[in-house]
């Protein structure tokens, strides 16, 4: 396809990658003649590495079908994470390092999950805005000591640190989102 007929979200592969179109801006030059050029702003799949294309109206570009399947997580087989089709119950299995930093927000039951296939192959998962997942290790709120809130260091289950409202004590579920990974709210 076409470049000048490229949208932002779809997939297309440049030199043997699959990249996502994240923006795409458009120059036109103001001399006779002169052809449009597009700049577009690519994020790798799986990976989620940035890259800035620019082309050309006229130039080619494969267009890749990517598609998404509603899907919940299973379980993990050695470093393997097994997601389950929410319809078909078809196991997809992703390794631990196309999953990446998002480990750290996924647990047992873990529904909202999309997992990204490229021609009935998984290549990527995307996780639910937030997740709740409870507070395994945090210090004790200190009394009287200012009146501001400050935010503490607190261990999930799933092995991540984030950093908590004053008042979150051991054991309590919270919120976290999967976007900034940050506090979002008790549970």
């Amino acid at each position: 396809m076409k470049a000048g007929e490229i949208k932002k979200g779809n997939v297309i592969e440049h030199n043997g990658t699959v990249y996502q179109v994240r923006d795409i801006e458009r120059s036109s030059p103001q001399g006779r003649g002169g052809n449009v050029k597009f700049r577009f702003t690519l994020y790798s799949v799986p990976g989620g590495v940035k890259f800035d294309l620019s082309c050309g109206a006229d130039d080619e570009l494969r267009e890749v079908e990517l598609s998404r399947r509603a899907s919940t997580y299973s379980y993990k087989d050695g470093e393997a994470f097994v997601f389950m089709d929410d319809e078909d119950f078809t196991p997809y299995q992703l390794d631990a390092d196309v999953v990446g930093d998002a480990a750290g927000y996924i647990t047992d039951g873990l529904a909202g999950c999309y997992v990204q296939l490229i021609e009935d192959a998984p290549v990527a998962v995307q996780l639910p805005p937030t997740v709740v997942l409870e507070v395994v290790e945090t210090p004790p709120e200190l009394k009287g000591g200012t009146a501001t809130k400050r935010p503490k260091p607190a261990k999930l289950n799933t092995g991540i640190e984030i950093m908590v409202p004053e008042y979150i004590v051991n054991g309590e579920k919270i919120h976290v989102s999967t976007l900034t990974g940050e506090f979002n709210g008790r549970a």
